[in-house]
């Protein structure tokens, strides 16, 4: 069981860190079982996660906010044998981080809001070209970053 989740924008700041951690893990079994641009997109996904995960670490570092440990590994949603579980999992990552985003967003004000109404577009628009990759439809959703 985890500690709930402190409320306000740290606390929302630490969900969306925990959830870059998850996408940074899944993007191992993805990039492993793509070749060409997907695995280069692949790469640049996950470097991209890594980018705002340290963003994250030092903004809450910075503020004396509690700043939550990465785990050691993460379950994925189904089992990544090959190209289009890949594909399939890469959408369900960034559609799953966005969620954490779209969460940070009436939590936060200024300069963080800013932050996390850019994460949310930009996991948005990489879920939709995941999804264009990999053959599924509806390409887009209504609402980005909200459960279904």
């Amino acid at each position: 069981m985890t500690a709930p989740t402190p409320p306000g924008p740290a606390g929302a700041l630490g969900a969306a860190l925990s959830a870059e951690y998850a996408a940074i893990w899944a993007y191992g079994p993805i990039g492993v079982r793509l070749t060409g641009a997907a695995r280069t997109a692949a790469k640049e996904a996950e470097a991209a996660h890594r980018r705002r995960r340290d963003d994250l670490i030092v903004q809450l570092s910075a503020g004396g906010g509690n700043v939550p440990p990465d785990r050691a590994g993460y379950t994925l949603p189904f089992p990544v044998t090959d190209r289009a579980s890949a594909l399939r999992l890469a959408a369900e990552v960034e559609e799953r981080t966005a969620a954490f985003w779209r969460a940070a967003v009436p939590a936060t004000s200024g300069a963080d809001r800013d932050r996390a109404l850019a994460a949310l577009v930009e996991y948005a628009v990489r879920a939709t070209r995941w999804r264009r990759t990999a053959g599924i439809t509806p390409l887009t959703v209504p609402f980005p970053g909200r459960p279904t």
